[in-house]
């Protein structure tokens, strides 16, 4: 008979065999989560851990390629075994870490109009049922061993956070918000802007209020092409993500993503390598740069052609305030995008987004139609990457190095988490 849910040692029944095809099917089997999927159409059952060691992203949400299992977020190949066998931001001459191995399961069978998983070794024999096997329920893949930052963790407090549009604050009006986890009223009256509950303080900046709900620690971020005459401005609608700050942040600053989450933009697969960053640390952040071929619609001015190189610099401050400044060098155009993000609650996410465009010294500004058209495709990568935050671990941003496999492309990644943990040190020292 198959093994109890109680342990990992046995066969367990998971899926019917007619169920099975080139989609990953999520399973459970002794209390592990795991995905099922036929590499080829009408071949053997593969079985997966439930999660990409990358990223941690679900498998169930990948697809098979060239006989592969292809994870959706960066394009990471494993074959029937398990073996990493494609990174592309390594380029077609990189070597996969051996830690993006997959830890695989002893066995998978198909036997009986049934797929059975052994997780472990064991001495069972698989059995024959007499009727329909029970199928144990799909457990949630197990979160990171390390230290995770969520929405609601205690550093947070000693940070100014985004909680509003200037545009949105009236002169006299009110607006209720919420910030790690409570309820704010703001206000804007004679004497300025209050906040109920009381807070360390409430600014504006950069067309946004802001609260440091105690002392903060943090660095605001510099934005010189706000006010600056060459640039044309203008914000998104804010929009929620479903999930935490910190996993949202570090899309933010993931290149290697754009190809497999991005088609309108990323480029093809197949030119997926990420030249090395530059990364230097910075009061309360970092600033990491490259310079590559980006696929974008058009060219700066409206003209369609091959992929434009640009000079990417991206500049991040704690918790949650990045900004990218692509430059053209041969024409000198430069669009800058500013993200701040607002914890509401451990599930919710505000996301305020704002564009600055310059065309290049001595060049008109950016007509209506150029920025509503660079609008309307960076409206459509936040709302690409807020359906791939869905996907991702809810509980927060895994900052224990050895959580993630990380490589050279994730350099922004890693300063992004050491960045924090060192906030998180620092703020628990003011605190104490």
């Amino acid at each position: 008979m198959a093994a109890s849910g109680r342990t990992s040692t046995g066969w367990f029944a998971v899926a019917r065999a007619a169920e099975v095809g080139t989609r990953p099917v999520p399973v459970g089997a002794g209390g592990r989560a795991y995905v099922v999927v036929r590499l080829r159409t009408g071949g053997e059952v593969s079985a997966f851990p439930a999660r990409c060691p990358h990223r941690l992203v679900p498998l169930a949400a990948a697809r098979v390629v060239e006989g592969r299992l292809e994870c959706p977020y960066h394009g990471w190949r494993f074959d029937d075994e398990g073996r990493c066998v494609t990174v592309p931001s390594l380029g077609p001459d990189g070597s996969p870490p051996p830690r993006a191995d997959l830890s695989m399961p002893w066995a998978v069978e198909e036997r009986h109009g049934w797929i059975w998983l052994a997780p472990e070794r064991t001495p069972v024999p698989l059995p024959r049922p007499a009727g329909m096997p029970a199928l144990e329920p799909v457990p949630g893949p197990p979160g990171p061993a390390g230290p995770v930052l969520g929405n609601l963790d205690p550093s947070l407090e000693h940070a100014w956070h985004p909680l509003a549009l200037s545009r949105e604050l009236r002169p006299g009006g009110w607006l209720q918000v919420r910030l790690l986890g409570r309820t704010w009223m703001l206000r804007r009256g004679a004497g300025g802007l209050a906040a109920d509950p009381p807070a360390f303080g409430v600014r504006e900046r950069l067309g946004v209020v802001w609260l440091a709900p105690a002392q903060p620690y943090d660095s605001p971020l510099e934005v010189p092409e706000d006010g600056d005459r060459r640039f044309v401005s203008t914000w998104l609608p804010p929009v929620r993500s479903p999930g935490p700050a910190g996993p949202l942040a570090d899309t933010f600053l993931d290149v290697g993503h754009a190809p497999f989450v991005h088609s309108r933009i990323g480029g093809p697969p197949d030119a997926a390598e990420i030249p090395a960053f530059a990364v230097s640390s910075e009061d309360g952040g970092f600033r990491a740069e490259l310079e590559r071929a980006y696929e974008t619609p058009h060219h700066p001015g409206g003209v369609d052609g091959p992929p434009v190189r640009r000079r990417a610099t991206y500049t991040y401050r704690v918790p949650f305030q990045l900004r990218l400044r692509l430059d053209s060098p041969d024409s000198g155009a430069v669009t800058t995008v500013l993200c701040l993000l607002q914890p509401e609650d451990a599930d919710s996410t505000r996301v305020y987004t704002r564009m600055l465009m310059s065309a290049g010294p001595g060049e008109r500004l950016p007509g209506p139609e150029e920025l509503a058209r660079e609008v309307a495709i960076q409206r459509q990568v936040l709302a690409e990457d807020l359906d791939l935050q869905a996907r991702l671990p809810q509980c927060g941003l895994p900052l224990g190095t050895r959580d993630e496999v990380h490589v050279p492309a994730d350099r922004p990644g890693v300063a992004l988490r050491r960045a924090l943990c060192d906030f998180a040190a620092a703020t628990a020292r003011l605190a104490a």
